[in-house]
Parts: C-alpha cells; structure tokens; sequence
C-alpha cells in the first residue's frame, strides 16, 4: 500500500529539483527574515499550530471568508471546538492578553515565522497549507509604527532582490467611518443588485465592504463610480493617513493609494496595505496587512 501527499500541500526537501521547495532556500530566507527583524527591534513568538475556535470567530470575524468556508475545525476528545490557526495575528494578541505582555512599559514588537491552514481550492500560489511571515507592533498608535512595519517588508524583499514591486495604501477609518460608508456603497449598489457575483451578493447585507475587494469582473465593472471610503473617514484618520503618505515618501518608498483596499479581516482600521509582484500573474499579493487598535 502506498500512501500520497494530501491536496494542497508540499514536502520541502534538501534537494528538490523545484528551487521554492528547497529546504536550503527556505533556510536563507528565513534566516534574512529573522535578521532584519531583529534589526527593527522585532523578537520571535511561537504559538500553538490550533487554538479555540472562538478565538477566531470573534478576532477575525464570522462574516469573513477564513472563518465562514475555509477553516480547518473539529471537536476535540473532550467535546471542545478547535480550529487548525488560519492565520497569526489572532493567536499573537491571544498570547499577548494571556501572558501578561502588556505589563512591560514598552511598545511589544513581535514576529513570526509559521505554517496556516486554509481549506480552499488548490490553484498556483494557493495552498491548503501555507507557510506565513507576520509583525506585530503592539502599543504604539502613532503613523510612525505603521510606516516602520513597512518599512521593515520592504527591506526584506530588498535583502531578498526582489523587484517590480508595488506598495498600496488605503485607510478605512475607524468603525464609525466603516458605518456610514457601508450605508453609502450599499445604496450606491442596491439597483444592480442582480448583476453582482454570488459571493458579492452573500456579502451585501453581512460584510458589504468586502465586495470591493471582489475579483470577479462583472462586481469590478459595477464598481466604477463607487463612492470611495477616504470621503468617509474622520478628521483625525486622515491626518493619520496624510502622516503616513509623508513619511513613506520621506524614506523614498513609492506607493500608490487604491481606496478600494480594504483586506479580508474585520479587525483591520485606518491603514491598510498590499504588496504586490508584477511578475507572478494572477495570484501576485505577496504581503498585506493593517492596523487594529
């Protein structure tokens, strides 16, 4: 009897014919990653590979696309409801509370290096099991901790020598912000309603936001026009997002603003941001990320 790998994931070997499999590579990468965060002030965590799954449906939330198709959860012997981690950023702020990390009197600045499981179909660039690089800049609410988190990526992929890189920005101020414009997008898009994909219509009422970040053509089509978010947001998110502009032109690090970023979780405010590589076709965000306070 033989037995296959799984769908969705892959063997890094020492010598695998394909380079992005090979545990060498891997090792340098790492080994960059661990590095220029340690020169941005960043230490490691560690968390547990499944956590309640609670702890997702409440950080990420139940309307969003991780929590409601593609976790991986089951009961465990003692009848509790786990979830294989989808993503990092939850655990990390869970470990954060639990450990008592905000009793030392400094900004906590926190990375990792992990597998996440997400049960989707299996395409390029897109696997059940993926292996994610995050930060964490916990305690620190000015434009200045944004910027230096992407500062730091970009440094990476610097190190790395990657290029044809694009950097975009948005903010989607505060949740105050997010209510009246979630008001306004869905009138703007209550009379083509019908023309909207299904997964845009499933968003309509529960996470309307969410259907601009759509890739299906017809919603982008019906999209043009829309209002945009930055006419929505406070005062003081957008002096925020004004700060942010300047100082990454201040570090000559170009960007471009798409009020039409938003992200997939629903912790995110104020700044968001995407990295994409114009060499990779379709599936070519390479980063993306956010503030929550």
């Amino acid at each position: 009897m033989s037995f296959n790998i799984a769908p969705g994931v892959f063997d890094i070997l020492p010598a695998a014919k394909d380079q992005w499999r090979n545990s060498s590579l891997w090792n340098y990468v790492e080994s960059i990653i661990r590095q220029t965060a340690k020169e941005y002030g960043y230490q490691e965590i560690r968390t547990p590979v499944f956590e309640r799954t609670e702890l997702f449906k409440r950080g990420v939330g139940e309307t969003s696309d991780i929590v409601s198709k593609e976790m991986y959860t089951f009961d465990d012997k003692g009848g509790r409801s786990m979830s294989l981690r989808p993503e990092g950023t939850a655990p990390v702020i869970r470990s954060y509370v639990e450990n008592n990390l905000d009793q030392v009197p400094a900004c906590q600045k926190l990375f990792y290096i992990a597998p996440m499981f997400r049960y989707e179909r299996t395409q390029a660039g897109r696997y059940r099991q993926h292996h994610q690089v995050g930060a964490e800049a916990i305690g620190h609410e000015s434009p200045e901790q944004d910027v230096e988190l992407i500062d730091m990526i970009m440094s990476v992929y610097k190190k790395l020598g990657l290029k044809n890189l694009t950097l975009y920005i948005n903010s989607i101020g505060s949740k105050e912000s997010r209510i009246n414009y979630r008001k306004a997008l869905q009138d703007f898009l209550r009379g083509s309603f019908d023309q909207l994909s299904e997964d845009s219509k499933k968003r309509f009422e529960a996470n309307p936001l969410r259907i601009l970040d759509s890739k299906d053509p017809g919603d982008i089509k019906l999209l043009e026009g829309a209002p945009s978010i930055l006419d929505f947001i406070s005062t003081d998110c957008r002096e925020h997002f004004q700060k942010v502009q300047k100082l990454l032109t201040d570090l000559n690090i170009p960007f471009k603003i798409n009020s039409k970023l938003v992200r997939g979780l629903d912790y995110y405010n104020r700044t968001v941001f995407e990295i994409v590589a114009g060499d990779l076709g379709a599936q070519n965000s390479i980063s993306g990320g956010g503030r929550y306070d």
